[in-house]
């Protein structure tokens, strides 16, 4: 028999060889994203200090909750995003996909956060 892998594995080890080059700072965070079935997340992170600038999901108290898992809550998401980082004068951000393509959900996030303000 052959033994497939399975494509969160697959996920995984695309994501960690983006991971290789792509380092958030201070003055650059990364902007990661996980996608679940139901709910998509996104947050700023400072690689070299380890810790999260600015956070956003589709479980926030603002999101409407017909809209978690699909372009238009990813759409919330991303201005929600931006909105924050632009609070803490973030304007240019790496852009982290985590190894999902760029389409659907992760496309509509970052067209939303490029729109309200962050530069990649």
């Amino acid at each position: 028999m052959i033994n497939k892998t399975s494509r969160n594995t697959m996920r995984k080890k695309r994501h960690l060889r983006a991971r290789k080059t792509l380092v958030g700072t201070p003055q650059r965070p990364r902007l990661s994203v996980y996608r679940s079935n139901r709910n998509i997340f996104a947050q700023l992170i400072d690689d070299i200090s380890g810790e999260t600038l600015a956070a956003a999901s589709t479980l926030d108290k603002d999101s409407k909750k017909e809209t978690n898992s699909n372009k238009e809550g990813a759409t919330f998401v991303g201005e929600l995003l931006a909105k924050r980082a632009l609070e803490k004068d973030i304007k240019k951000v790496v852009f982290d996909r985590s190894g999902y393509r760029y389409h659907g959900r992760i496309k509509a996030l970052a067209e939303a956060a490029r729109t309200a303000g962050l530069e990649f």
